[in-house]
């Protein structure tokens, strides 16, 4: 185990109803003019946009409201809303909605404050985020984990690439979790969301550090939860109790408490956000495509990791069976669970062409190697690519 410190100051409010608090956790923190920001009508259509507005105005909280937040956020989107609050003295962000939002509102939140280049310096650099506005959050669709998370990802739409940043200062104040807001999400929508919490977990949990049983564990009985749970939310929409562990899932996937003591990895986020930058697809969607050709390039690297993972999260009986045999099983077994709730496994099956693979190799590493667990030069990510088509 690696030395860490660890520290995550949100407030996690959860349960049945609990969107109604949050005119009083703004007030908590401080807000008292806000940016409302959130993705498309869904919000309005399901009554949630109401609820929120009277629990602001209940606490006689001003706001203003920005939405149009795309699957994939943009930056032009982010210094709209930069500019909103600078115009009218806007000083906390609400983020209503999923993970998209919440990124959205981080990165508003951080660019009002930064003095200089953030994009050059963040998301391009290496440097971390030490200052930014509040955020809060009322969460509608369990998947990035942004709601507890020191991260955010933002896509440059001008050039096609999309990036990420981070640091203490964009974890939210307060997150609203409210399984109930949950049910009416397409099957396709959960999919995607139990494929982005496993990617999270299976990025810190596919380490070289050793003596790291604990976190081991919890990992993954963390992941073989997911695995379960997200097919019978597709077919129990209305389960409250099943929403409400994967909804839970989602956000301790993300938080860091599981990667205390490790080093993640992080490889295929970095390939799948070039996927997602250039072809639009679903975060989840491009991690299930990438996810198994990276394990079947690497896995040889530690192959006991591998087969522990085929037999504590994937279920395969290692009886009788050679150790690469038992990976090989495990890594098969994760792709029939991505078809089994409906993502794709190759480029062909998201309509992604294949003669692009040079170009989406060059900008995903653009800044480096990506990985840790096997660092990943350009002919690697590119034969990676090529294990996906």
């Amino acid at each position: 185990m690696v030395d860490f410190t660890f520290r995550n100051s949100c407030e996690i409010v959860f349960g049945r109803d609990t969107e109604c608090q949050v005119g009083a956790l703004v007030k908590k923190y401080g807000g008292r003019k806000v940016l409302l920001h959130y993705g498309g009508g869904s919000i309005k259509k399901s009554g949630l946009y109401d609820r929120v507005t009277e629990a602001l105005r209940r606490e006689g909280i001003l706001f203003e409201e920005l939405g149009g937040v795309q699957p994939n956020p943009v930056w032009s989107l982010v210094l709209e809303g930069v500019s909103m609050c600078r115009e009218r003295g806007l000083d906390f962000i609400l983020a209503v909605g999923g993970g998209s939002v919440i990124d959205s509102a981080k990165a508003i939140a951080t660019k009002l404050v930064y003095d200089g280049d953030l994009w050059a310096d963040c998301f391009i650099g290496l440097k971390k985020v030490t200052n930014a506005l509040p955020v809060g959050t009322v969460l509608t669709i369990p998947a990035a984990g942004s709601e507890m998370s020191e991260s955010m990802v933002i896509t440059r739409e001008e050039v096609g690439f999309k990036a990420g940043a981070g640091g203490q200062a964009i974890i939210p104040v307060f997150s609203i979790l409210n399984p109930v807001l949950t049910y009416t999400l397409p099957p396709y929508q959960v999919a995607c969301g139990a494929a982005d919490m496993l990617a999270h977990m299976m990025e810190r949990y596919f380490t070289q550090v050793r003596h790291v049983t604990v976190s081991d564990r919890m990992l993954e009985g963390a992941m073989k939860s997911v695995v379960k749970l997200a097919p019978l939310a597709q077919r129990q929409p209305e389960n409250y109790d099943i929403r409400a562990e994967l909804m839970w899932a989602g956000t301790v996937a993300h938080n860091n408490f599981l990667g205390c003591g490790r080093i993640g990895d992080w490889a295929s986020h970095g390939m799948e956000h070039q996927l997602s930058a250039l072809y639009g697809i679903a975060h989840g969607a491009g991690l299930a495509i990438v996810i198994p050709a990276w394990m079947k390039y690497v896995c040889e690297s530690d192959m006991a990791r591998f087969a522990r993972f085929a037999t504590h999260v994937m279920d395969i009986d290692p009886e009788g069976k050679q150790e690469h045999a038992v990976v090989a099983e495990g890594i098969s077994a994760l792709e029939a669970f991505y078809a089994e709730i409906g993502l794709p496994t190759r480029f062909s099956e998201a309509g992604i062409p294949s003669d692009h693979v040079d170009e989406l190799s060059r900008m995903a590493c653009i800044k480096g190697p990506v990985g840790r667990f096997q660092p990943l030069e350009e002919e690697d990510i590119k034969a990676i690519y090529k294990l996906a088509l």
